[in-house]
């Protein structure tokens, strides 16, 4: 005679969420008390010197653009009807620097063509450093 059911009997679990939390928690304490120092690092003491810097001004050939359309290379005016004219002209005012820096003024009404004719003579010429001059209110 059996007076009892038979139960079945559960297995026990372990849950690891709470096992996560408290491994997140110890995980954050370390990082947050933990010191770290640089025992690598070299301690070294510079020279000083008293000489002042040489200060390089590269030449400079400025090229002035019009609202009307009008080119001047360092403030002398300047007429042409293709880049390869005013690529010559930009080669004369080089003289003999061979990759001078190419300064350009432009109005802010100029048309965008007028600068890019400037940038084609310049490439024309083989001048490849470019600049455009700007004013601060």
């Amino acid at each position: 005679m059996k007076f009892r059911q038979r139960r079945h009997r559960e297995e026990p679990e372990i849950n690891f969420i709470p096992l996560i939390d408290v491994m997140l928690v110890i995980l954050i304490f370390v990082m947050a008390t933990t010191t770290y120092s640089k025992f690598a690092e070299l301690k070294i003491n510079l020279p000083t010197a008293d000489a002042e810097k040489a200060a390089e001004t590269p030449q400079t050939v400025q090229i002035s653009i019009s609202a009307g359309g009008q080119y001047s290379i360092n403030e002398q005016l300047q007429t042409f009807s293709t880049p390869d004219e005013f690529a010559l002209q930009l080669r004369k005012a080089a003289g003999n620097n061979p990759d001078p820096m190419i300064v350009i003024n432009a109005d802010g009404q100029a048309s965008h063509q007028s600068v890019v004719n400037v940038m084609e003579a310049a490439r024309l010429a083989g001048f490849g450093k470019l600049t455009f001059a700007t004013q601060t209110k």
